[in-house]
């Protein structure tokens, strides 16, 4: 595995990363010979392949609730370009292609970003939660994740965490995207809207579907690095059953590695220390870090 160890960089090299990184992108977007996913429709697809929902507040420590409340903003922005979109046979679901740079002229605000496992506030922030909830309800569909990338923090403790750690997707615009293929036979429909509480999504389907998805993680350790800090791991599995729920197969998905930004010891927290960095931000990852694709379960 790649050290994790932090790279200390210049404005100027960052700046012109991203640069090169974007334009990358553009070009990838016209010229890799996909069919993307652009095509909304306000009546829904008749099943319910799954559906999740995320709450839209939490106490976050040395977070101000302000940059919560502008990412619910944020939000609305990003769900009235992804609600409805139908993704059929043979096409990529591309987060950053539909949504497109989320700009103040736009309407977005700052909002709560992670950057190198600090708290920062930057334009658009908060829209994580969303990449996090559509990869964390793929997982649970016979779509295909082609591009996502992991968190390469842990920024708060998991007390009363139900999803495995390193279930969520980070995204920055454009560069680290969420993309899903989809190689079924069946048109699939994104829908996402916001209650007064929570961020709500589901996978709709023209056809009923024919298995269902357990999400589980394998080989979690901490792991205390030579330069001092703790790392994260786990392995991120699916158990596929059929209508009659016996196992048919048992999916490896994708491994996961984070630098802790919390005493790993840590048992029992207050309130406000709690959170769960997957659901809440927006990351700026380090551009080093390769982009993590689905994987072919090892032998």
């Amino acid at each position: 595995m790649e050290s994790l160890k932090p790279i200390k960089r210049s404005r100027l090299r960052i700046f012109l990363g991203k640069r090169y990184y974007r334009l990358r992108r553009y070009l990838e977007w016209h010229l890799d010979g996909k069919t993307y996913a652009l095509r909304r429709e306000s009546q829904q697809l008749p099943y319910l392949a799954f559906t999740h929902r995320t709450p839209l507040l939490r106490q976050l420590k040395d977070v101000d609730m302000w940059m919560q409340y502008n990412k619910i903003h944020n939000l609305k922005i990003a769900a009235s370009r992804l609600n409805g979109i139908i993704v059929r046979p043979g096409e990529t679901f591309s987060y950053w292609r539909i949504i497109g740079k989320p700009t103040r002229r736009k309407g977005y605000l700052d909002g709560m970003v992670l950057s190198y496992g600090r708290v920062i506030s930057g334009v658009g922030g908060g829209l994580c939660q969303m990449s996090n909830l559509i990869y964390w309800m793929t997982l649970h569909t016979p779509l295909t994740v082609t591009e996502r990338h992991r968190h390469s923090y842990d920024v708060f403790p998991d007390a009363g965490r139900t999803q495995p750690f390193g279930s969520g997707a980070t995204c920055a615009y454009n560069y680290l995207d969420l993309q899903i293929r989809n190689n079924t036979n069946s048109s699939y429909q994104l829908i996402v809207y916001l209650t007064d509480t929570h961020l709500v999504g589901e996978w709709r389907s023209e056809l009923p579907q024919t298995r269902t998805y357990e999400v589980y993680e394998r080989d979690h350790l901490i792991t205390c690095e030579y330069w001092g800090a703790y790392v994260r791991h786990n392995t991120i599995y699916r158990r596929v059953y059929n209508l009659d729920h016996e196992l048919i197969d048992d999916e490896y998905i994708t491994e996961n590695h984070a630098i802790m930004m919390y005493e790993p010891l840590l048992q029992e927290g207050r309130p406000e220390d709690m959170g769960h960095a997957e659901e809440e931000s927006q990351q700026d990852q380090p551009l080093r870090h390769p982009q993590q694709k689905r994987q072919q379960k090892p032998n």
